[in-house]
């Protein structure tokens, strides 16, 4: 019997975990779960939803370097120029929307605290 994989959860460490989940929030995101370690007051781990999109955020004991990450996260939205502006009215530097042969609605980038690249796309 082959393995069936039913869902996959990106998991990112950051320099900040409450400013990554203020930035996701602004992406629709809410906290669904959070972890503050015994004698700390912030957080080290969160996972966040949207819809069915999930994201799992933890501190990074390093210097987070997110050039040097090798995957590139993509979203899913319904009306691609509409979330693009209300993005870029919420305070998120979002790059411009691009046509491209996979994507005929358009895409464009945006970037989280620490530098992680995310391409929002119609879907």
């Amino acid at each position: 019997m082959n393995p069936a994989i039913k869902s996959l959860v990106p998991f990112a460490h950051v320099k900040s975990v409450d400013a990554s989940i203020a930035f996701y929030r602004k992406l629709g995101f809410e906290l669904a779960d959070d972890f503050v370690p015994p004698g700390s007051s912030e957080r080290s781990w969160a996972w966040l939803e949207s819809g069915d999109a999930r994201l799992m955020v933890a501190r990074a004991q390093e210097p987070v370097v997110a050039s040097q990450q090798g995957v590139l996260v993509y979203m899913y939205c319904d009306d691609v120029p509409r979330t693009h502006a209300a993005l870029a009215a919420a305070g998120i530097a979002v790059g411009p929307i691009e046509q491209r042969f996979y994507a005929p609605d358009g895409e464009f980038r945006v970037q989280d605290p620490d530098g992680y690249v995310s391409m929002i796309i119609h879907r």
